[in-house]
C-alpha cells in the first residue's frame, strides 16, 4: 500500500509536469500514466518513450545530435523528420566500434548561456534539497545555465535513484527517460564533453551508464572515447570511479582500448596509491585477464595499506579479488579477521557473497565459516526458513559443516515441511547428504518427513530430479521404496540414460550406488563370509608409491597385502591386510585368498584427499560416507589416510604410521593428523 501511494504522488507530480511543460494531455493520455503505478514498461521498447528520446521535434533555434548513430541524425537543423524510419531504424542501429569523430554542435540548441557561478549560488542549494530524479530534472529546466550544473544534476539523479527500492526505480526510470529536460540535458553533456572537468566528465559517465543509457548511443561512446582522451589528466579518484564504471560495460573497441589505457596508467600509479578502497576499483577493472605481476603489484599495494583495513572493505574486497581472480591469502585472511570482529553487523547478502567469493578463490578459512555459522544460529529466529538454506547451501558447496546451524533447521523442517517446494527440497537432500549430517535425536522424524514430501511431488518430478532425491536419500542410508520403484522402472524403460546425455556417466555411477544401498542397507542383508576380490593391477599410482614401499618395509614381502583392489557393487581399495581374529598377526594374502574364514580380519586402507571430508574436521563426506558403510557391510575394517600428510612424512614416520593402524586394535578408523585450513 505504502508503494502503491509514493507511486501515485509520483504519477500526479509527472501529470503536473508534463502539463506544464507540454501541450494538454487528453483524458486517455493521462489515464495511461496512471495505468503505469499497474504495470511497467522497459521505457527503451515503449514506441511513444523512444519517438520522444530518440526523435524530438528540433528546438527553436534548431540542434544536432547524433543518439544512437553517427550516420542519422536524430536533432537536425532544417531537416525534415522521417517518423516512418527514425522509430525502428534509430533504435537497430549501432554505433560503429571503431574511433569516434565527434561533431562540433552549435549552441543555438542548448540552453540559454548565462552568468556561471560558485558553488555557493542558489542552484547548488536548490540542488542539495531535491528528493527524487525528477524534482532535479524540474530544476535544472528552470535554473541550470552551466556545464557545472548539468553535470552536477546528472551526478545527483544518479546518488537519489540508487538509493530507491526496486520497485521505485523501474517507475523513476521510466519517469526520468519521459521527462523532456533529461533529453537536453543528454544534449548539453555530448555537446560540452571536452570541455568538461576530469571529475565532470567520468562522474557523467557513471551516471549515464548506471541510469541505463545503452552502451551503444553516441552519447556513451562519446564519454568513453573524451576519457580516453583525457586519461592522463585523471588523478587516483578520477580513476577509481572509470574503473568502477568500465567494469560495468560490455567489451567493445572503444571501451577496450580505454581499458588497455588504463591499465598501463594503473601500473605507474600503483605506489603512489594509499586508498585501499581506489585500489579494490581497480582491482575490479583490470579483471581477470590482467597480468599476473599486475596482480601482484596490487596486492602489495593492498598489503602496505592493510593496517587501515575497515570492515566495509572488508566486505568489497572479497569480490575485488574475484573480479581478479586472484587468491590472495594474505589480504584474505586480514579481511576474514575484521569480518569475524564484526559479524553481527554483516547482512543477508553479504553473507552470501562472502561465501561464494570464498568458493569461487577455493579460499577455506574455518574461522570464518565457524564464525558466520554461529552467528546465524544465534539469530536463527531472524531468519526465515528458506534464507538458513540457502546458508546451509552456500556451506555445503564450500564442504563445511555448519552441525548446530543443521539441526536447528531440521527442526524447523520437521514442523513447518509446508515450505519445502520440489526445488528447496532437492537443496535440502542435497546439503545434508553431501555434508553426511543426520540431525541430533530426530532422525528418523526428519528423514520420514523428507520421504513424505518427496512422494507428494512423484506424479511431477523430472527423471533427473528424481535421480538425485533418491540417491541423496540413499546416500543417508534412508530406502525411499515408492520412489525407488519409480525410478527402477523408468530406468528399465531406458527413460534416465539417453544417448545424447552429457551426464550420463554421473547417472550411471548414482543409479550404481542406489542399487548398492538397495542391497546392502536392506534390513535383510547379512554380511558374507567371504567376498570375492580381484586386484586389477600390481601398478599403483606415484601419490601411493610411497605407501606401498612403506608396506614393504613393514610386513616384509608383497605377498602379505593386496593392492588395488576391486570389489562387488564396483568399489575399490588402495589396499587390504588380512589378519587373525586377535590383530596380532598379519596372513599373507595366498593363504586366506580362496576360502572364508570367519577368523580373518580384513583391513581396506583407503587413501584420500582433503576434499573428501569436511573443511576442518576428519568427518567424511557423504559419498566416501556411503562408501565407508557399505565395506563394513561385506566384511572390511575402513582404516582412512589422508594422502597429502601422508606424503608429508619421512619414511621412517610412514613406517610407524601404517604400524600403529594395523596393529592396534583400537585404531581410528581415520587419520588423525591436524587437518589446517587456510590460515
Amino acid at each position: 500500500m505504502k508503494n502503491k501511494i509514493s507511486y501515485l504522488l509520483y504519477t500526479v507530480r509527472c501529470i503536473h509536469r508534463f502539463n506544464s511543460v507540454l501541450t494538454p494531455k487528453s483524458s486517455a493520455t493521462t489515464r495511461k500514466h496512471i495505468l503505469w503505478t499497474g504495470r511497467y514498461r522497459d521505457p527503451l521498447e515503449n514506441v511513444n518513450f523512444r519517438k520522444l528520446f530518440l526523435n524530438i521535434s528540433p528546438p527553436l533555434h534548431g540542434s544536432s545530435l547524433r543518439f544512437l548513430s553517427q550516420k542519422i541524425d536524430v536533432f537536425s537543423t532544417g531537416a525534415k523528420m522521417q517518423p516512418e524510419k527514425s522509430t525502428e531504424a534509430l533504435v537497430s542501429e549501432q554505433v560503429p566500434h571503431s574511433s569516434l569523430e565527434l561533431e562540433k554542435l552549435d549552441d543555438s540548441g542548448s540552453f540559454k548561456e548565462k552568468r556561471v557561478m560558485d558553488r555557493s549560488e542558489p542552484f547548488f542549494d536548490s540542488l542539495r534539497k531535491c528528493t527524487c530524479p525528477c524534482d532535479v530534472l524540474d530544476l535544472a529546466a528552470e535554473s541550470a545555465v552551466s556545464i557545472k550544473h548539468f553535470t552536477n544534476s546528472l551526478t545527483m539523479i544518479w546518488k537519489l535513484f540508487k538509493h530507491l527500492s526496486e520497485d521505485q526505480q523501474r517507475y523513476e526510470k521510466q519517469l526520468i527517460f519521459e521527462h523532456p529536460t533529461f533529453v537536453k540535458l543528454c544534449q548539453q553533456l555530448l555537446r560540452d564533453a571536452r570541455r568538461m572537468t576530469r571529475g565532470d566528465l567520468v562522474f557523467s559517465l557513471h551516471a549515464v551508464v548506471n541510469l541505463g543509457v545503452p552502451q551503444n548511443t553516441l552519447l556513451v561512446q562519446t564519454l568513453v572515447r573524451v576519457c580516453q582522451e583525457k586519461l592522463n589528466q585523471l588523478d587516483n579518484r578520477c580513476i577509481s570511479v572509470l574503473a568502477t564504471t568500465l567494469a560495468g560495460l560490455d567489451k567493445d573497441k572503444n571501451v577496450s582500448a580505454l581499458q588497455a589505457g588504463l591499465q598501463l596508467l594503473v601500473e605507474q600509479r600503483i605506489p603512489s596509491i594509499r586508498d585501499i578502497f581506489i585500489l579494490q576499483n581497480l582491482m575490479k577493472c583490470v579483471g581477470k585477464d590482467a597480468p599476473v605481476f599486475l596482480k601482484k603489484k596490487l596486492e602489495v599495494a593492498v598489503l602496505k595499506e592493510i593496517d587501515h583495513l575497515t570492515f566495509p572493505n572488508a566486505l568489497r574486497m572479497f569480490l575485488a579479488l574475484v573480479a581478479m581472480n586472484y587468491c590472495s591469502i594474505p589480504i584474505l585472511n586480514a579481511c576474514s579477521k575484521k569480518i569475524q570482529e564484526n559479524v553481527h553487523d554483516v547482512s543477508f547478502r553479504h553473507v552470501i557473497l562472502i561465501l561464494e567469493a570464498c568458493y569461487s578463490l577455493q579460499y577455506r578459512n574455518v574461522k570464518l565459516f565457524s564464525a558466520v555459522a554461529d552467528y546465524v544460529n544465534s539469530t536463527a529466529c531472524l531468519w526465515d526458513k528458506r534464507q538458513i538454506m540457502l546458508f546451509l547451501s552456500a556451506f555445503e558447496t564450500l564442504g563445511f559443516q555448519p552441525s548446530e546451524l543443521m539441526d536447528v533447521f531440521a527442526e524447523k523442517v520437521t514442523e513447518d515441511p509446508e515450505f519445502l517446494n520440489l526445488k528447496n527440497l532437492l537443496i535440502v537432500l542435497r546439503v545434508y547428504s553431501r555434508l553426511n549430517y543426520i540431525p541430533r535425536g530426530q532422525k528418523h522424524v526428519f528423514l520420514e518427513t523428507l520421504h513424505n514430501c518427496l512422494n507428494e511431488y512423484l506424479p511431477q518430478i523430472s527423471n533427473t530430479e528424481l535421480l538425485k532425491a533418491v540417491y541423496s536419500l540413499c546416500m543417508l542410508g534412508y530406502l525411499p521404496h515408492r520412489a525407488i520403484d519409480e525410478l527402477l522402472q523408468k530406468d528399465s524403460r531406458d527413460e534416465l540414460l539417453l544417448s545424447d546425455d552429457l551426464y550420463k556417466e554421473q547417472k550411471e555411477v548414482m543409479i550404481r550406488a542406489v542399487k548398492a544401498c538397495m542391497e546392502l542397507d536392506s534390513p535383510s542383508f547379512t554380511k558374507p563370509a567371504f567376498v570375492l576380490t580381484e586386484n586389477s593391477s600390481s601398478l599403483v599410482s606415484l601419490n601411493l608409491r610411497k605407501a606401498q614401499e612403506a608396506l614393504i618395509e613393514l610386513l616384509g614381502d608383497e605377498n602379505m597385502f593386496q593392492q588395488n583392489v576391486q570389489l562387488p557393487y564396483k568399489y575399490h581399495i588402495d589396499f587390504e591386510i588380512r589378519m587373525d581374529s586377535e590383530r596380532k598377526k598379519v596372513l599373507p594374502i595366498s593363504a586366506t585368498h580362496d576360502h572364508a574364514d570367519s577368523s580373518v580380519q580384513r583391513l581396506a586402507f583407503l587413501f584420500v584427499p582433503l576434499s573428501a571430508f569436511c573443511v576442518g574436521t576428519t568427518h567424511p563426506q557423504g559419498k566416501l560416507a556411503m562408501k565407508m558403510r557399505h565395506l563394513n557391510k561385506l566384511g572390511y575394517h575402513v582404516i582412512l589416510v589422508l594422502n597429502r600428510k601422508f606424503q608429508e612424512m619421512t619414511n621412517e614416520d610412514a613406517v610407524e604410521f601404517l604400524k600403529e593402524k594395523i596393529y592396534s586394535e583400537n585404531a581410528f578408523p581415520f587419520s588423525e593428523v591436524t587437518v589446517q585450513d587456510s590460515n
